[in-house]
């Protein structure tokens, strides 16, 4: 038996800017559709198929789709930070939905997936009709990225001296098939840009979801207080980067989703 679950090809959903987004399908076609999207510098299978949250959501009768958002996986990588900005992520959704014919979906979102979520509640509230937002801070968390020093880095190889910046680079980097020039224009793209907002949350029902390890889980938990229909779940032992593969994650979603 292989340790990593066999993966589907990607079909390919042509982006109103021309830029190609990754999707792969799985469980019933018939049942009720539940998108999922990943956080930065990760990518659609690895987040949520090799992690099993396709086979739980698949085992429960969802039809299950899983996107690499633009500068990730199989999508387009483009290099220029203009190809990437909140508004531009949120109509990639918007055209994975309608390339679908999904007229109504379930949401789940993780870290910049989440952020993704939480603007296309907002934007699309009648697409989107429940969400999981899991590991999402307030205000832009990628502020204190020297996007110099990883450019440089691109370069020259000499590793970034900010600690932040060098960790990332280095788990992007660590990553088979990550651009680490596309992603490092995701970051300086989307700086300054839409970011979640206690004074103008979600109205849908959200399950909000953060480790109990990770720096913002105070932060998370303030947004899940100001949504009129939030709630929130405190993943037992996980920080940011390990959450997506807790059971209890999954098990917890799954509640809040089968009871939609």
């Amino acid at each position: 038996m292989p340790l990593v679950p066999e993966s589907p090809d990607p079909r390919f959903v042509l982006a109103r800017d021309n830029i190609r987004i990754a999707t792969y399908e799985f469980g019933d076609p018939n049942g009720r559709p539940v998108v999922l999207v990943h956080g930065f510098a990760s990518a659609g299978l690895l987040n949520w198929h090799h992690s099993g949250w396709t086979r739980v959501l698949s085992r429960a009768g969802f039809r299950v789709i899983a996107i690499d958002q633009r500068g990730h996986g199989a999508s387009s990588k483009p290099h220029s930070p203009d190809a990437y900005t909140m508004p531009l992520l949120v109509d990639d959704l918007l055209d994975v939905l309608d390339t679908f014919l999904l007229d109504e979906t379930l949401f789940v979102g993780y870290s910049l997936g989440a952020r993704v979520g939480w603007q296309a509640c907002l934007d699309l509230p009648g697409r989107i009709t429940h969400a999981v937002l899991g590991g999402i801070p307030d205000g832009d968390p990628l502020t204190r990225f020297r996007v110099d020093e990883a450019r440089a880095c691109l370069e020259t190889g000499n590793a970034p001296t900010d600690k932040l910046t060098a960790a990332y680079v280095k788990m992007a980097s660590g990553i088979r098939g990550n651009d680490l020039g596309a992603l490092i224009s995701l970051v300086e793209g989307m700086r300054g840009g839409a970011q979640p907002d206690p004074a103008n949350p979600p109205q849908q029902p959200v399950l909000f979801a953060t480790g109990t390890e990770d720096a913002i889980l105070e932060k998370s938990r303030t947004l899940s207080e100001f949504a009129p229909k939030g709630t929130f779940y405190e993943i037992p032992g996980r920080n940011h980067f390990n959450a997506p593969t807790s059971k209890d994650f999954r098990n917890a979603a799954l509640e809040f989703l089968g009871t939609c």
